[in-house]
């Protein structure tokens, strides 16, 4: 099986529990400080241990450190039955394990533990070992349930922090300021690779374009909080000032391009500032995605080549190509009243097809509402 969950969430953990109730003779390797060399010493006992009755279990932890040839090494050995693998990751294992041992190993999806969960680990600790009961060690059930909440579902990291507190405690008693120092030693878990950032930066694009600034900045806050690279989210806020707010409201572009100069130029930490200021911006702007429809739509029928460009809307440089009709019947709009004059500029085989529909949104509306008057067949009601 394929153990799929954040760290601390109890993966090993649940391992040595099934090797232990099954009798089995347990290998663990982790792939980031073991190769293929070490795995095939385990399979070699297991094979040993086969002809005796025994099974045996191999634990990879982190497996999808292993590239393709070495998880191809172990693909055998589960087939013939002569190991039982469980496999552990913290990354998404459809895109980190391949798919002929995917298709041979369930993927139990473990998630992070509960505050009820993490409170009866940290009583446990606090009562059974034997270093912290020696010490005299004092917590009240505040700073106890303090401790439960910053553990955001991970138990290693929550005893990790116990243990630093205990060490930095003078007088015995664990305070929240004991608590606030601990944590400083403790790094937050981020993969910047991984399916922690590309969800929290999904759920950060979803927020503002759902219009809700308070969702949009909690996520950012979490990104930067955990290291994200601002100029990564400065990007992402530049695309999504186009294809997610665009003609509603056209200042929303040039804001967010502002914003990754800043990034760019400026850094951390000053740089949230102007971060938090374009999400809230964004998220509370108006929004239409026309333009990125009408792009989307253009380029289905773009890359049909044998579409002709109509002669008059093509330059003439050369004597040769005012002959040859180049240019010709074109009509300069700023001749005319209000710069504008009804002409077809799409090709004849594709005249009466339509692109781009501006929404009733912001900008967009009195964009629409112009459009019609311009071209009261192709944009009017």
């Amino acid at each position: 099986m394929i153990l799929w969950g954040e760290p601390g969430c109890g993966k090993t953990t649940l391992a040595r529990l099934i090797a232990g109730h099954c009798g089995m003779e347990a290998h663990f390797l982790s792939a980031v400080s073991s190769g293929v060399p070490e795995v095939r010493k385990v399979i070699e006992r297991g094979k040993e241990n086969r002809k005796n009755g025994v099974q045996t279990l191999l634990f990879l932890d982190e497996i999808h450190r292993f590239n393709k040839a070495q998880q191809d090494a172990v693909l055998g050995a589960v087939e013939a039955g002569d190991i039982v693998l469980i496999g552990a990751t913290t990354e998404n294992p459809s895109f980190q394990v391949i798919a002929p041992l995917l298709s041979r190993t369930r993927v139990v999806r473990l998630h992070p533990l509960t505050e009820k969960d993490l409170m009866a680990i940290l009583v446990a600790a606090l009562e059974n070992d034997r270093i912290l009961l020696d010490s005299g060690l004092r917590i009240d059930a505040t700073v106890k349930t303090k401790l439960v909440a910053l553990a955001q579902g991970d138990a290693r990291r929550m005893l990790n922090v116990l243990e630093q507190a205990a060490l930095l405690v003078t007088d015995g008693t664990i305070t929240d300021e004991v608590i606030a120092e601990a944590l400083r030693g403790v790094v937050v878990y981020y993969d910047r690779a991984g399916d922690r950032h590309y969800d929290t930066i999904s759920a950060f694009i979803k927020s503002m374009r759902g219009s809700d600034p308070d969702a949009a900045v909690y996520y950012l806050a979490r990104m930067l909080v955990a290291g994200e690279d601002p100029v990564f989210i400065a990007r992402r806020m530049v695309i999504f000032a186009s294809e997610d707010v665009g003609n509603a409201s056209p200042q929303a572009l040039p804001i967010a391009v502002a914003a990754m100069t800043a990034a760019q130029t400026i850094g951390p930490p000053e740089v949230e500032i102007v971060l938090a200021q374009c999400a809230t911006f964004l998220a509370s702007s108006p929004k239409s995605n026309a333009s990125y429809m009408a792009l989307r739509k253009a380029k289905e029928r773009a890359d049909d080549f044998s579409i002709e460009i109509p002669m008059h809307l093509r330059n003439a440089p050369t004597k040769l190509m005012s002959e040859m009709g180049y240019s010709e019947g074109y009509r300069y709009p700023h001749d005319f009243d209000g710069h504008f004059v009804a002409e077809c500029y799409l090709p004849d085989k594709i005249a009466t097809e339509k692109y781009y529909r501006p929404s009733g949104e912001g900008s967009e509306k009195a964009i629409a509402e112009r459009l019609a008057r311009l071209w009261p067949g192709k944009f009017g009601k």
